[in-house]
């Protein structure tokens, strides 16, 4: 006490200051480049102000570390009287274990590790009074901490947080007048970092340790955080999600990402280069996703110590809960953005629900709990079922709840279950929408900037040639831009072993929805039961559509994901929902789960080919999947959307090109030939066949007349030249649309026109009949047509792809 009211004093009064290592360097910590210089006049080893290792001093921060502009003044200790004090207590602290070590017989006696005990706890006591500000001026709970910069350049001697928290904890505002301040300032600190340097990993280690601290069964600085009135802000606007994420106090941690849109420095500070090439593309990522690990584990530690400690559980559930709830929106096709959390705090957030659910056993997850009336996860009232309409739902729902014994009371493997069940739904899902959609802008952008580039001769004279030289360079700019955000969204979201974790989990989601459509999984039998369960019915339609999404996602831009132990439920998965159409009411959905199947044919995707062969080769796929795609290719004349017309073509070349491997097949060459002889769907499915055909046809050859004539007008250079520009433009577009239908509708009619190539071949009867045979006459015509009329551009570019490329 002496030597702290001698520091109150002028600093040349005092005696004692040669015995505080930072005494001389801490008028220097404000220096321009905010070097922080701890460790100066003081010898590896006997200094707390050193690096040592152990609680709040393993760091990789060496003398002379600099931080970074935005973090530099919370690395920055406070030159003050009280920082004095607390040196010398530090140091006091850090020479009793100096001591120990030096002599740990000495040590060991009772009078002298009393002693020694003692000068911990006086080190302590007097460490709480210097912060309460009891010696010099009373601080607030609003003031910056002394102890957050001590804590992020982790260089207090092991144990003393811990000994702090053990002495101040019972004396709830004395604990409260210390902790909140340095809460607050991590939070501060953390909300300023960025994954463009390693300075992100201290708030998140000091935190986590702090949470880690526990006396019994209790966990003091949980049981604080929870209770700060912004653990769990109330909503002011209809930005829920978005104010989560600022205000809330996990909110900063979470808040760390890769992407453009959330974090600009690390575009200017790894993709700032003239070129993006592929090779330090990959570098870069790898980099970044391990920055990402890292801050990622240190966040699940902090959110698993609030769930252990059995006092602040329930408020780690509300928050995760509240996240859930608060973007909703963010699962739709257009959503505002500014109402919602960014990408990279949902995929922070998802990431550490995977963890946390990663030890989970499927029995004990409850499946009715979605319809729990304790369920924290609130449904939009018009969320669409997978079978089951609103009434019907509503009715079900109703009986439920008049016997009390539907229901169980939930636990907590059953609420993080379905807690990460959602957060898949509201995190991974509207990434991956997003990067197919910047995909789609440069492919966009890309096209444009060619064809203004080939037409320059012709605008380049004419009074618009500004206006298109803006053009131009706004559309470098904006895809050069586009494509620094593609680099940074590859590292944020391609991550494999994210990847696979998606995967994993979608496979205990798959298990449990078969086991509520067969409880004698894994022994299922087809066709399923005509009675469709109605907890079955009454789920959520994106519980299935986000597996087909996930699915669709990773065999185009990641497919070494796809070999997992969970792959072969995926596959049961898909040949079960497929065989078994009626449990499904939307038919877009059966649509997805068959586009799925496509992209993964070897004939799109080689890669997939023995994820393919797990289709084709299940057990429950042999008699089944084939009547029940021809069933499909007929039903989807009439979906009952505006735009059924147009997309039955691309659902029916889908079922047309799974169809010509299937054939391949021996086991489903046999299904095929007995549907051919006896089947219900074969005459329906010929029909329809012969009639697609003949409308792709007649609209293939209407388009390549509309081609021929166009190229021929332009040939006439003199007739071409006397139009007015604008009208040589309107016609050039036109051309190119036609050229792009006409490309469309080959390609679909290729497909057909193999598909009865392959039949024909053993099936003749039913296309002996007169109906079929005026199809082949006009099949005839069409031919000659296209040799004598199909541009050489077109032909070449419709013949020689055999297939769509997806998306």
């Amino acid at each position: 006490m002496e030597v702290l009211m001698i520091s109150t004093q002028s600093k040349d009064d005092n005696p004692f200051a040669s015995l505080t290592a930072t005494s001389q360097p801490i008028a220097t910590t404000r220096i321009p480049e905010k070097t922080l210089l701890l460790n100066s006049g003081s010898t590896p080893g006997t200094s707390p102000m050193f690096c040592n290792s152990g609680s709040f001093g393993a760091s990789s921060l060496s003398s002379g570390t600099s931080s970074t502009e935005s973090c530099g003044d919370h690395f920055t200790i406070e030159a003050c009287k009280e920082t004095e004090m607390l040196n010398y207590l530090i140091e006091c602290f850090d020479r009793v274990g100096i001591e120990e070590r030096k002599a740990p017989k000495m040590c060991s006696q009772p009078d002298v590790s009393q002693l020694l005990s003692n000068i911990r706890s006086q080190c302590i006591c007097h460490a709480a009074l210097v912060l309460q500000g009891a010696l010099t001026q009373p601080r607030s709970v609003q003031q910056q901490s002394l102890l957050v910069p001590y804590m992020l350049c982790r260089n207090l001697p092991f144990g003393f947080i811990q000994e702090l928290v053990r002495t101040t904890y019972q004396d709830e505002e004395v604990f409260k007048q210390i902790f909140i301040p340095i809460l607050q300032g991590l939070a501060l600190a953390a909300k300023d970092c960025s994954l463009d340097s390693d300075n992100f990993k201290y708030p998140l280690m000091a935190l986590g340790e702090l949470c880690e601290i526990k006396f019994g069964k209790t966990h003091p600085v949980c049981c604080l955080m929870a209770s700060l009135p912004l653990w769990l802000p109330k909503p002011l606007s209809p930005a829920t999600g978005r104010e989560l994420q600022r205000l809330s106090y996990l909110g900063s941690f979470f808040s760390l990402s890769v992407f453009a849109e959330d974090d600009n420095k690390v575009v200017e500070k790894y993709f700032s280069g003239p070129a993006i090439t592929l090779e330090n593309t990959r570098v870069v990522s790898q980099s970044l996703q391990h920055y990402l690990e890292s801050a990622r584990q240190e966040l699940f530690k902090i959110l698993h110590s609030i769930l252990l400690n059995g006092e602040t559980r329930e408020s780690a559930l509300n928050y995760m809960a509240a996240i859930v709830n608060g973007n909703m929106k963010k699962a739709q096709m257009q959503t505002d953005d500014r109402l919602v959390s960014t990408d990279g705090f949902m995929l922070n957030f998802l990431w550490v629900l995977q963890q946390l659910s990663t030890k989970i056993k499927l029995e004990t997850v409850d499946p009715m709990y979605i319809f729990h009336a304790k369920c924290r996860i609130a449904l939009p009232s018009d969320e669409t079922r997978i079978k089951a309409s609103m009434e019907e739902v509503a009715s079900w729902m109703a009986e439920l709840n008049q016997e009390s014994s539907s229901f169980s009371e939930p636990k907590f493997p059953t609420e993080c279950f379905f807690l990460t069940l959602h957060a898949h739904h509201l995190a991974i899902l509207p990434s991956c929408r997003r990067y197919i959609r910047r995909l789609r802008a440069i492919r966009e952008l890309n096209r444009t900037v060619e064809e203004l580039k080939n037409n320059e001769s012709q605008w380049k004279d004419s009074p618009l040639a500004a206006r298109h030289r803006e053009m131009l360079k706004r559309c470098k700019t904006q895809l050069k831009k586009l494509v620094r955000c593609k680099a940074c969204a590859d590292a944020g979201l391609l991550d494999e072993n994210f990847l696979r974790r998606c995967l994993n989990f979608y496979g205990m989601v798959i298990q449990l929805l078969l086991r509520m459509v067969d409880p004698a999984y894994p022994s299922i039998t087809l066709p399923l039961s005509p009675d469709i369960p109605k907890i079955f019915a009454a789920l959520p339609e994106f519980y299935v559509e986000d597996v087909a999404e996930f699915l669709f996602f990773i065999v185009q831009y990641a497919p070494q994901v796809l070999f997992e132990s969970c792959t072969q439920d995926v596959a049961t998965f898909l040949v079960v929902l497929l065989c078994n159409q009626n449990y499904i009411r939307n038919p877009y959905l059966v649509a997805k789960l068959v586009e799925v199947m496509f992209v993964t044919n070897p004939a799109i995707q080689h890669r997939t080919q023995k994820f393919f062969e797990m289709i084709e080769g299940h057990p429950l796929s042999t008699k089944l999947l084939v009547p029940s795609l021809m069933k499909f290719y007929t039903d989807v004349e009439h979906t009952g959307a505006t735009s059924e017309f147009y997309d039955k073509f691309t659902i029916r070349y889908h079922i047309s090109t799974i169809f010509k491997s299937l054939w391949q097949n021996p086991a489903h060459h046999g299904t095929f030939m007995e549907e051919f002889n006896s089947g219900k769907q074969f005459v329906r499915y010929i029909n329809m066949l012969i009639n697609d055909t003949t409308f792709l046809l007649d609209e293939s050859l209407e388009s390549l007349k509309r081609i021929h004539e166009m190229q021929e007008e332009m040939r006439n250079k003199e007739h071409w030249d006397q139009l007015p520009r604008d009208q040589q433009q309107t016609r050039q577009s036109q051309l190119a649309q036609d050229e792009r239908v006409s490309r469309s509708y080959l390609a679909l009619a290729t497909e057909t026109v193999d598909m009865f190539h392959i039949l024909t071949k053993q099936v003749q009867k039913p296309f002996l009949r007169p109906v079929s045979g005026r199809f082949f006459v006009f099949f005839i015509i069409f031919f000659v047509a296209l040799v004598l009329f199909i541009p050489s551009n077109v032909y070449s570019a419709s013949f020689s792809c055999r297939s769509l490329a997806p998306g």
